[in-house]
């Protein structure tokens, strides 16, 4: 087995140059404090590293500002998981060339997956040379000596390379809103699947301490917060590398029986590890959502097989059919990719007629986007673009009529709703069901942040509208 590393207080070497950060923007400081623009792209993983690099700096100073113009820093933390979030980052760093020509004190910091890939890190490194600060996914808990390091020299910091025997702890968090909470159990990806890049950038499995995951959990429940998401590229893969190996499943029911009112999901589970076990309890959970989020990606075996996803068709329609018998009110999501390489239509069709036959509450689709360093980018892809564009509108039209159906199924049922914020429409509130669907009804804003009954009235499209019924106790 790997040997690990587990850094307790990961942040104690960083201490002396948060405090120096601090004192050099006393001085710096445009304004009475400093301020910074974080911008974070792509997944819940990205999501909660971008609070913690947020929790990071409030505590060498900073607060934050939702205008570039007036920050001190700005800093954008990547994705690469697909081509498109990757050209949005090269348009939007450019765009910061007129900002820091109007402001040369102005530091900016790029970081997160994009980084720890070697052609990127050398395009920025050329063609962006107003960049101050370049870091991967590895060096974020080194982020405060990285930022003195820039500050204090003047000169452009750039550090990758993957670190993926460590997992460090005691980073702290400043979180996105008071009402849903991240909570990553694992780093890393062992899967390897042909198209995906997430292994090379984001390294190897490590999972947490369990007792380290229960602390935290224990922490966001206590906070208040109502809606936890558990992260990791593969959540069924957790624990196997512990010194005393606890599965996925023994987690989740370990922090299913912490007290408190909650609702508990997690995210992304691959289908060749999931486990009859986690879907008994799943079912037999009292804060666990029947809201399973299990990525198919495609409907045929030999596509399958060129993904190197490591499970068949038949495997998969088993594994939902027994959630399905366990959990008939279970809310399916997925993810599919358009035109893998070597794609026939007819085996696109294989992967339309298993949506069908699941009947997912809502899909994440893409069309497949090459990734430097990925098998699946040396494949042959004799297919155009432009006809996977067409195959991709057939599938939203399959997805859109199940969506409609379900949707509509679901009128003059009651669902438990948690509140979180105005809809926009003067008098009306927005949630989310235990199945992710999103309800509208009218309600008075002292309701966000609770549970409430709510009957619903209409579907439309991809939004349900409802009427208070009652408050959650």
């Amino acid at each position: 087995m790997t040997e690990f590393q587990f850094l307790q207080d990961g942040l104690k070497d960083q201490q002396p140059y948060m405090q120096m950060v601090q004192s050099i923007m006393e001085v710096r400081a445009r304004g009475p404090q400093p301020l910074a623009f974080v911008h974070t792209y792509g997944c819940q993983q990205n999501v909660s590293d971008g609070e913690k690099i947020k929790g990071m700096l409030q505590q060498m100073g900073y607060s934050f500002t939702d205008r570039q113009e007036d920050a001190d820093l700005i800093l954008f933390n990547t994705c690469a998981v697909r081509e498109h979030a990757e050209d949005r980052v090269f348009g939007n760093v450019g765009a910061l060339k007129n900002i820091k020509r109007r402001h040369p004190s102005m530091l900016i910091a790029l970081c997160g997956c994009m980084m720890e890939q070697e052609h990127v890190a050398e395009k920025i490194r050329k063609s962006f040379p107003f960049v101050n600060l370049v870091f991967g996914t590895h060096s974020l808990h080194r982020f405060p000596q990285l930022l003195y390091e820039a500050l204090f020299s003047g000169k452009r910091v750039i550090e990758r390379g993957v670190d993926d025997h460590t997992v460090v702890e005691g980073i702290p968090v400043r979180r996105d809103g008071d009402i849903k909470a991240w909570l990553p159990i694992m780093y890393g990806c062992d899967n390897f699947c042909s198209y995906c890049v997430v292994p090379h950038v984001r390294g190897r499995e490590r999972s947490r301490k369990t007792e380290a995951v229960l602390q935290e959990a224990r922490q966001i429940i206590s906070s208040g917060y109502k809606d936890i998401t558990l992260l990791g590229q593969n959540v069924n893969s957790y624990g196997k590398n512990l010194e005393h190996p606890v599965s996925f499943a023994q987690l989740l029911s370990q922090i299913d029986r912490i007290p408190g009112e909650y609702w508990l999901r997690f995210m992304t589970s691959h289908p060749k590890d999931a486990t009859k076990e986690m879907i008994d309890v799943m079912a037999q959970g009292e804060h666990i959502c029947h809201h399973l989020h299990l990525p198919f990606q495609s409907g045929s075996n030999r596509v399958l097989k060129a993904m190197n996803r490591k499970y068949t068709r038949e495997k998969y329609l088993e594994m939902i059919a027994y959630a399905k018998s366990k959990m008939p009110d279970l809310s399916l999501t997925s993810d599919v990719i358009v035109g893998f390489p070597g794609e026939t239509y007819e085996e696109f069709q294989e992967t339309l007629s298993l949506i069908r036959e699941v009947e997912f509450t809502s899909l994440f689709t893409f069309i497949f986007s090459p990734r430097v360093g990925t098998p699946a980018a040396k494949m042959d892809d004799p297919v155009p673009y432009k006809e996977k564009t067409v195959w991709f509108s057939e599938l939203l039209k399959v997805q859109e009529e199940i969506a409609a159906k379900r949707c509509a199924s679901l009128v003059g049922q009651t669902h438990t709703v948690l509140v979180e914020e105005e809809s926009g429409h003067p008098g009306e509130l927005s949630g989310r069901t235990q199945g992710n669907m999103i309800v509208e009804f009218p309600g008075d804003p002292s309701l966000i942040g609770s549970f409430a009954q709510v009957k619903i009235t209409k579907a439309r499209n991809w939004i349900l509208k409802g009427e208070l019924a009652a408050l959650v106790d």
